[in-house]
C-alpha cells in the first residue's frame, strides 16, 4: 500500500478526531461506537431512512461544518461537490413531489437527515472506519495500520436526476455515469450490442440492493426491504403502492428480472470482445466511479486496469438506449461491480454504486489484519 493511503488516512483521522472532539456527552453515543460493531457497522442504505449515527439536523452549524470537512477527506473535490449536491436535492424533490411526502416525521425530505458514525478511535495502527449516509448518499472508509484499505460500497444517486437551471441548462448530478456507459454502448455494432443488452427492460432498482454483501443470485429488492424496518399501517400501504407503479409503469416481467440476476458469472459483453477504443471507454466508466475517491487513492485504483484486467470485464444494459428513458448498466470483473440504475420516476432518478463483491466493508483485509496480529 502507497504513502499515499497513509496521507489519506491521516487526513480523515485529523477531520474524524475533530469531530468526535465538537461533541457533547448526549452527541456521543449515536456518533462514536466502537470497532468492529460488525452487524451495525456492515448495514447501509440509500433511502431516506435511519443511517446510523448522529443527524446533521442535531449538530450545531461549527459541528456540521466538521462533518462535511470528514466526508470531503473521504472524497475527491469533485465528488464532494457532487455529494452536496445531492443533499441539496432533497428540497428539489420535496418541491417535485408538492411538499407531500413525510415517511412518518416532520418532514420527508430532510436535507438535515444525513448521518455521521465513526467505528472506534481515529488514528494510530488499530482499525477504525466511518461512515456519511442518508439519502442517496453512501460514503465508507476503513482504515488499518494507518492506511486506507477499503472504501466500498461508495454509493451516489439523484432523484431528480435531471433538473432544469436558468439559462436553459441543466442539473445532473449523476450525468457523466450515465453518458460513459451511453457512450460505449453507442460504439457497438448491431451484433455487439445484442450482446451486451441482456434486458428490454431495466431493473427497477440496483440488482445488488443496499446488501451487506453481493449475492450470487441475487434480484433487486423492493421498496419495502430497503429501509431500517418496515413501515406499517398507511405508510406501508403507500410503499407498497408505490413499488406496484413503478413495476407496472416498467411493465416489469419475471423474464427481464431473470435476465438482470446477479451471477458470479458476468453477463453482457466481455472486454476481449471489445475494440482497443471501446477498452478505453470501458476503463472511462470504472474511473468514473473510482474517482469518487481522494485523487491518490483513485489513482492507485485506475492503475490496477491494466489492459489485460480491462479484458477480463464485462458490460451489460438493460432497457432504453435513449437518454431520459428508463435504462441500467452493469460492469463486473474481478472484485468489481459497478451497478447505474435509472428507472424510477420515468428515468430520471438515478442510483449508482461501486462495490468489491469479496471485499466491501474491508472484510477480507480484516480477516488477514487478525491472522497477522495472531501470528504477531
Amino acid at each position: 500500500m502507497s504513502p499515499d493511503a497513509e496521507n489519506v488516512a491521516a487526513r480523515m483521522a485529523e477531520a474524524a478526531s475533530n469531530f468526535l472532539d465538537s461533541l457533547n456527552p448526549e452527541q456521543r453515543p449515536p456518533a462514536h461506537w466502537p470497532f468492529p460493531s460488525t452487524e451495525e457497522r456492515l448495514r447501509w442504505y440509500y433511502t431516506p431512512t435511519d443511517h446510523g449515527g448522529l443527524p446533521l439536523s442535531s449538530m450545531r452549524a461549527s459541528q456540521q461544518q466538521l462533518a462535511f470537512k470528514l466526508l470531503a477527506a473521504g472524497l475527491s473535490r469533485p465528488a464532494y461537490v457532487t455529494a452536496c449536491m445531492i443533499v441539496g436535492l432533497d428540497n428539489v424533490l420535496d418541491e417535485l413531489e408538492g411538499w407531500t411526502m413525510r415517511w412518518e416525521r416532520d418532514r420527508g425530505r430532510d436535507p438535515g437527515l444525513y448521518y455521521v458514525r465513526v467505528f472506534g478511535n481515529p488514528g494510530g495502527r488499530q482499525a477504525w472506519s466511518w461512515r456519511f449516509g442518508g439519502h442517496h448518499i453512501s460514503v465508507h472508509h476503513l482504515v488499518v495500520d494507518g492506511k486506507v484499505r477499503a472504501s466500498t460500497p461508495l454509493f451516489m444517486g439523484a432523484d431528480p436526476a435531471s433538473s432544469p437551471l436558468l439559462g436553459g441548462n441543466e442539473l445532473r448530478p449523476l450525468g457523466s455515469t450515465e453518458d460513459v456507459g451511453r457512450e460505449l454502448l453507442a460504439s457497438l455494432d448491431k451484433a455487439a450490442r445484442a450482446r451486451a443488452i441482456v434486458s428490454p427492460v431495466p431493473p427497477y432498482d440496483l440488482v445488488s440492493a443496499n446488501r451487506s454483501k453481493v449475492e450470487n443470485g441475487a434480484l433487486p429488492l423492493k421498496l419495502p426491504e430497503i429501509w431500517r424496518g418496515r413501515f406499517e399501517g398507511a405508510t406501508g400501504e403507500l410503499v407498497d403502492t408505490l413499488q406496484q407503479r413503478l413495476e407496472d409503469g416498467l411493465q416489469t416481467k419475471t423474464e427481464h428480472l431473470e435476465a438482470v440476476r446477479f451471477t458470479d458469472a458476468p453477463k453482457g459483453i466481455n472486454g476481449h470482445d471489445l475494440s482497443s477504443a471501446q477498452r478505453q471507454m470501458l476503463k472511462r466508466i470504472i474511473a468514473a466511479y473510482f474517482n469518487r475517491l481522494p485523487d491518490e487513492l483513485a489513482q492507485a485504483e485506475i492503475a490496477k486496469y491494466t489492459e489485460e484486467a480491462v479484458n477480463n470485464l464485462s458490460f451489460a444494459w438493460a432497457g432504453g438506449v435513449e437518454r431520459g428513458v428508463p435504462h441500467y448498466y452493469r460492469v463486473q470483473g474481478p472484485r468489481l461491480l459497478i451497478e447505474y440504475d435509472n428507472a424510477q420516476r420515468a428515468g430520471n432518478h438515478a442510483h449508482s454504486v461501486w462495490r468489491d463483491p469479496d471485499g466491501d466493508f474491508g472484510m477480507d483485509i480484516l480477516g488477514e489484519h487478525h491472522v497477522q496480529r495472531a501470528r504477531d
